[in-house]
């Protein structure tokens, strides 16, 4: 196999020149060609109107080509056609196919989920930069476009949001370029190939490519085009290349400084504009740019940025010549810091808690298509149940879901789309060969390239399980030297120099307690894990654990739940009802992970599951403490480090056995952030029976919409008892108790296989043979079923996280453990 691969890619270089077939999907040293450097992610609007109220898809420099198109499949390399983006060529036989969409969602090639290692791993031994051409399934797309005259001298780009594994792209016949890195755009200068009117667009990607070594994420392995695409225009000679804001703050925290960096094509006027929320300009510098240039803008005492109060200001830059518009780019803009110190990771000044989750991006209908609607839900429920904080594992995400994150309040880990779990962590690691080198800091510096402006991203991430080696040291010490304003952090670093945070997975309890107690020179990094908490079925158990810890020593600042959502697709049974499908259930034959899919705190239609109730409730930020209750008196502790509790109210009641008794609101929460605040409730407990347990159920609410969080919604709770009975409940069979119910049987010895009980209603007979009881009647009526034995059972149905641990072969022995019976006198049964 490994020579048929040599031999393919030499083909493919020498037929290139005549069929325009290329080996760059088989070339590690090749990731990109006439590709366009990655910028930090913006849009350049005709007038400033436009800039300003948002929504590219509504400016004259913006083309959609997103919809059909013409589509050809094929299961082999060998099969793919190689003249398909040729002008002359018949596509009238092909399909269609969406584009944003997944081949194998349209019954091209079947869906499989992996937890790790690569999807042809039944079938292909791993040879980077070899992949196996058998199975390698081949995508080709053509679609003919409309570019209006008033484009006519423009400079266009065409944008590809997301395309697994590759792309190679063909414009009117001609070849354009290459790109690898699925989870990143490629855009493609397409000036010199475009004319005003018709316009063939042709491209073909590939399933696997070398590439694909870095993309073993436990998540669904599909292929075709899963974001976004379009085209876009703009002056040819005066543009706007690159801008990048770095916040700051300084004066303990109260001023703030943004340090922009530009690079403009052309001479040009640049005109620097800060709005605040409401549009009211704060500050205006002017500069006249040619090249690159750094400007300062010092503000005073901003609005600052955090999950807690995500406050953004608009960043307007107008590109002038000859004092006519030629674009304007708004940049949302946050004041904020991140500082590390203490062995914490500080935002603004104060040492956050991250109250995270893990978020693949997926939705059960659209794969890897995921919609604004579907974001927005996302970041909904996330602020609705108390999280703050949200790593994109393992790549990065929709330019959308940051600007969400910026704009709602969510503490962002960005991760670069590095995992090549497959190859394991020993020798055959890519993190320790040098001809992956490149591709490495590749992907790391598009994501920073990319999402560098987002104030809510605190956190860099080199990737994801993929071992540890000088690879990832020169990512870590090229990312500190571009930007010196964020943490950066990556799990297999474990303690080492190039890594911020100490971001262990399924740390337990005890190696987390004896991290948090060392005082070694080595263990004083910030504890925030990646990831823990497996969410698989009803789970988060030791979830309260945790964050005692978390409450207790302040090296440790929260970690990141696995994970949010089930990665489950939705499917159709026989009987036409509407399934979730996991790994398997498309195809018995390939690597599927069955059900590991699905570890989320919600299903895949965002229906809260159970577990979800448990981490809200220790995520929360409001926390109750009783003084003393027989006056009313509670104490209330706000755990938000910039905000107080304005925007909530307290709705208290007071149950007796269960039933609400008497019940209260106090509308003025007084209580300052990271203080606490002595609440005097106004019940009467005079009127209160003494001998029924009394119960104090406080309700923290949501005053006003903000943030996602309606009117009404409860952010916080807590319960007390307030009063138990004196007198204590009569309890069967409890000898301690005063108030013993006592019963005197009669007791038969004589039987020869039976030892009998018999009382005031009831009959019970225990096997003198084995020692179960085998008759058990209350009043005539048998509580054994068909007179059966009550035998004991040390054994339940195995959970998957007991399967993941592998509990059920470690402690098998108890399905059908052998017993004896050793002895059984009828003083045994009397001390019943």
């Amino acid at each position: 196999m490994r020579k048929l691969l040599f031999i393919f890619c030499f083909l493919s270089v020498h037929l290139s020149f005549m069929a325009q077939t290329f080996n760059e999907w088989c070339d590690p040293t090749v990731n990109s060609v006439n590709r366009k450097p990655m910028t930090t992610n913006f849009f350049a609007y005709e007038t400033v109107e436009k800039a300003l109220a948002g929504g590219k898809e509504k400016s004259s420099n913006y083309m959609s080509i997103n919809g059909n198109w013409k589509f050809n499949w094929v299961k082999e390399v060998a099969m793919r056609p190689t003249d398909f983006y040729r002008l002359d060529f018949n596509d009238k036989g092909w399909d269609n196919m969406p584009v944003p969409g997944l081949w194998e969602l349209y019954g091209y090639g079947d869906p499989l989920y992996s937890n790790y290692g690569y999807a042809w791993k039944r079938n292909f031994k791993n040879n980077p930069p070899h992949v196996p051409t058998e199975n390698n399934h081949v995508g080709s797309y053509r679609r003919t476009i409309i570019i209006p005259s008033a484009w006519q001298g423009k400079q266009v780009t065409v944008h590809f949001g997301s395309v697994t594994s590759n792309i190679y792209l063909w414009v009117n016949g001609k070849y354009v370029g290459y790109s690898e890195d699925s989870k990143l755009e490629a855009e493609f200068d397409v000036t010199p190939f475009l004319k005003t009117g018709e316009n063939l667009i042709a491209f073909q990607t590939f399933r696997w490519c070398d590439g694909t070594y870095f993309e073993d994420q436990d998540f669904w392995r599909l292929s075709g085009v899963g974001r976004d695409c379009y085209l876009y225009a703009r002056d040819k000679q005066t543009q706007l290349v690159d801008i990048r804001v770095t916040p700051d703050l300084v004066n303990a925290y109260r001023d703030g400084v943004l340090d922009l960096d530009l690079a403009v094509k052309g001479n040009a006027n640049v005109e620097l504009q800060l709005l605040d929320n409401q549009g009211k300009e704060i500050k205006r510098v002017s500069q006249k740019i040619n090249g690159s240039k750094k400007i300062t803008m010092e503000v005073a005492e901003p609005n600052l940025w955090s999950a807690e109060s995500p406050y953004l200001y608009t960043l307007l830059a107008t590109l002038k010549k000859d004092e006519k518009i030629v674009e304007a780019i708004p940049v949302k803009v946050g004041f904020r810091k991140i500082e590390l110190k203490d062995s914490q990771v500080w935002v603004n000044g104060q040492p956050v808690l991250f109250k995270g989750v893990n978020r693949h991006e997926l939705d059960p209908d659209g794969g890897y298509v995921v919609s604004k609607e579907r974001m927005l839900q996302d970041v909904q429920l996330m602020k609705q149940n108390n999280i703050n904080a949200v790593r994109t594992c393992h790549y990065p995400n929709d330019n959308y879901w940051y600007e969400l994150c910026d704009q709602y309040g969510l503490y962002v880990v960005a991760e670069a789309n590095v995992e090549s779990h497959g190859m394991g962590y020993g020798s055959g690691s890519l993190a320790k060969n040098p001809l992956y080198k490149h591709t490495h800091l590749e992907r790391n510096q598009r994501n920073v390239q990319r999402n560098y402006n987002h104030p809510s991203i605190i956190f860099w991430s080199l990737g994801n399980e993929s071992g540890d080696g000088e690879n990832f040291v020169a990512c870590y010490q090229w990312i500190k030297s571009e930007d010196k304003s964020r943490a950066v952090q990556y799990e297999q670093a474990e303690t080492r120099a190039h890594t911020d945070v100490f971001c262990p997975m399924y740390y337990n309890h005890q190696s987390c307690e004896k991290y948090l107690k060392s005082e070694a020179t080595t263990d004083q990094l910030p504890l925030i894990q990646c990831e823990y908490a497996h969410a698989m079925g009803n789970s988060c158990g030791g979830f309260k654990e945790y964050w005692d810890m978390v409450r207790k020593y302040p090296k440790y600042q929260g970690g990141f739940i696995w994970d949010f959502a089930d990665q489950s697709l939705r499917g159709v049974n026989a009987a036409g009802n509407t399934i979730y499908k996991y790994g398997g259930d498309y195809n018995p034959y390939d690597a599927s992970d069955k059900n590991f899919c699905n570890n989320g705190l919600v299903s895949p239609d965002r229906i809260p599951n159970p577990h979800f109730d448990e981490v809200k409730y220790f995520y929360q930020n409001i926390w109750t403490k009783p003084a003393n209750l027989d006056k009313g008196e509670v104490w209330v502790f706000n755990e938000n480090f910039f905000s107080d509790l304005a925007n909530c109210r307290l709705e208290w009641v007071l149950l007796e056995e269960g039933i609400p008794a008497q019940s209260g609101t106090v509308e003025q929460l007084a209580v300052a952030a990271q203080d606490s605040s002595l609440l005097v409730l106004p019940y009467d407990l005079s009127i209160m029976s003494q001998d029924k347990e009394l119960m104090l159920n406080l309700y923290f609410k949501q005053k006003n919409n903000q943030q996602l969080i309606p009117v009404g919604h409860v952010v916080a709770k807590s319960q007390w008892m307030v009063h138990k009975p004196t007198k204590e409940k009569e309890q069967f069979g409890n000898r301690h108790t005063s108030n013993q119910l006592i019963i005197q049987p009669t007791i038969d010895t004589d039987n020869s296989s039976r030892l009998r009980v018999r009382g005031d209603g009831f009959a019970i007979d225990f096997s003198k043979r084995n020692g179960y009881l085998c008759k058990y009647d209350v009043g005539g009526t048998s509580m054994l079923k068909d007179d059966g034995l009550l035998t004991p059972n040390f054994w339940r149905a195995s959970t998957d996280n007991d399967f993941g641990a592998s509990l059920h072969q470690k402690y098998n022995v108890w399905q059908n453990p052998q017993m004896d019976l050793k002895s059984l006198d009828s003083q045994m049964v009397n001390g019943l």
